[in-house]
This record gives structure tokens, C-alpha cells and sequence, in this order.
């Protein structure tokens, strides 16, 4: 009971710290460089703009960015996981007050500074946020439910349709908003496809004398299977054991410690798996 409290807490904590990290995010290199930053964010941004200069209503954030994330706050409870979605719901509750509350404050005027560091910032924040399983919410739902029912690193395809929304705003606001807005978007990706790597996969290639001590500690560590290959060294022509395997790459480092205590002379190649067809295991999200 005492380890949950603690751990719990530890995950609200970052959460909230990572929603504060987005709302000063927004409300610096956003607004500053005048980006759209593509999912439910950049939506309720874009909102805020079009009632601003063609009806000349202004608009808190709060109640657009909620309400754009009924649709994918209910994919989050429907098929990934009751408390992984309350978590990502105080995620966009915290960012979204926090945005409404924070003075507009311009860091830097040049643009492409901003693109580049806005994004690297947004990259970051969300990692932090899933690394807590929990999301900033919009497309990040979608992202992760894609990700487990097609068995694909799917933020790579939300970059594409968030690209398309920024296409959009670029139409009505200026091409060159839009472009610096697909730079930021993209460097937030790739910030995030190198933090977060839950949905990249690994396959590991294991040379070993002790084959089934290797795949109990796979087995172990991460909850997968292996398969049994005979092999033959090339020099004494003695007989080895090889045991293929496919990883998490989040998992990867783990599970290559644990081969490498049960067996100190196991030759290990980690080879990054681009796609897989078939089952494969993942954790539930809760």
C-alpha cells in the first residue's frame, strides 16, 4: 500500500510538471512564433485564432481543448486503460488551466530558434508524461491505441495528419507560420520517437551454451518468448545454440543484463525491428 501511495504520487507529480513544462511551452515559443502545433493543441490554437481575427471574440483555452479531447479521452477509457486515461485527463485539466493562466512572454523573436527549441521542449514534455503512462492527450490517444492494435510505431502517421491541420492554418494565416509550424512539429517527433520507446521493437540474436537459462530470463524480464536455433561455430566447428527473440527496445538493455547473468559468454546482437506481423506481447496500460 505504501510503495502504490508513493508511486502514485511520484506519477502525479511529473505529470503536473510536465503539463507545467507544455502550458510555459505554449505560452512562450507557441505564441511567440505564432505556430500551430498540430493534434488537439494546435486544433484549439487555431480555434482561438479564427474566432480572434474573423469574429473578434477572444477565447479561453481551457474549455476548446477539453472539448476536444472528449473523443479521445473516451478511445483512452474504451480501449487503453481506465487510470492511464484519468492520468492523461489531469494532464490536459493541469495544461489547459495553466495555459489560460500564464502571461504570453517572448523569449526569443527568431523563429526558426523558436521552431527548433519549442519543439524540442513539446518532444520533451510528452516523453515525460508517457514515461509516467499517462499522455498529454488529442492525438497521443489515438498514437498509442494505433500503436497497440496494429503493432506499429504509429508517431510517425499523427505527424502526417498533424501536418495536415498545420496545412490548414497555414491557408488561412500564412504559409510561413505553417512551415515553421511543421519544423517545430517534427522536432518534437523525433524527440519523442527517441525518448519514448515503448512501441519500437528489437530483435536480439543470442549465441549461446546455456539456451534455456537465456530464455527464462528473457521470459523473466519481459514477459516474452523466444525460439531455440542450432548453429555451428565457424572455428572449432562446435555446436552452439541460438535464441531469436523480439524485445521492446524500452525493455532491451534490461533483458541483455539478464542474458548476460545467465550466461557471461552469450554473444548478443540487438538488431532495431522496423516492422512485425504477428502477436507480440505488451504490458497493459492501467
Amino acid at each position: 500500500m505504501t510503495f502504490e501511495l508513493k508511486k502514485d504520487s511520484k506519477r502525479i507529480i511529473v505529470i503536473c510538471l510536465a503539463s507545467a513544462i507544455m502550458a510555459v511551452n505554449i505560452k512562450t515559443f507557441v505564441h511567440a512564433g505564432g505556430l500551430y502545433p498540430g493534434g488537439a493543441t494546435g486544433l484549439t490554437i487555431l480555434i482561438q485564432s479564427i474566432c480572434n481575427m474573423f469574429f473578434h471574440i477572444s477565447i479561453p483555452y481551457t474549455p476548446v481543448n477539453l472539448l476536444l479531447n472528449a473523443l479521445p479521452v473516451y478511445i483512452g477509457f474504451r480501449f487503453i486503460g481506465k487510470k492511464f486515461t484519468l492520468y492523461s485527463c489531469l494532464s490536459i485539466l493541469v495544461t489547459s488551466i495553466l495555459t489560460d493562466m500564464i502571461p504570453d512572454i517572448a523569449v526569443t523573436y527568431d523563429i526558426l530558434l523558436i521552431s527548433i527549441f519549442g519543439g524540442i521542449i513539446s518532444g520533451f514534455a510528452i516523453s515525460l508524461c508517457l514515461s509516467m503512462n499517462a499522455t498529454t492527450g488529442g492525438t497521443d490517444f489515438i498514437s498509442i491505441y494505433l500503436s497497440e492494435k496494429k503493432g506499429v510505431d504509429a508517431w510517425n502517421f499523427i505527424l502526417a495528419f498533424n501536418i495536415l491541420i498545420i496545412m490548414i492554418a497555414g491557408m488561412l494565416f500564412g504559409l510561413d507560420k505553417a512551415l515553421y509550424s511543421i519544423i517545430y512539429q517534427y522536432v518534437s517527433t523525433q524527440v519523442l520517437h527517441m525518448m519514448y520507446k515503448r512501441y519500437q521493437k528489437q530483435t536480439l540474436f543470442i549465441v549461446t551454451n546455456k539456451a534455456d537459462k537465456v530464455c527464462q530470463a528473457i521470459n523473466t524480464v519481459s514477459m516474452h518468448g523466444a525460439t531455440i536455433l542450432s548453429g555451428e561455430g565457424s572455428y572449432e566447428h562446435e555446436k552452439r545454440k541460438v535464441v531469436y527473440s523480439v524485445v521492446s527496445k524500452e525493455e532491451s538493455r534490461e533483458v541483455i543484463n539478464a542474458v548476460k547473468k545467465a550466461d557471461e559468454a552469450a554473444f548478443v546482437n540487438a538488431i532495431r525491428t522496423e516492422e512485425l506481423s504477428g502477436r507480440f506481447y505488451y504490458r497493459p496500460n492501467e
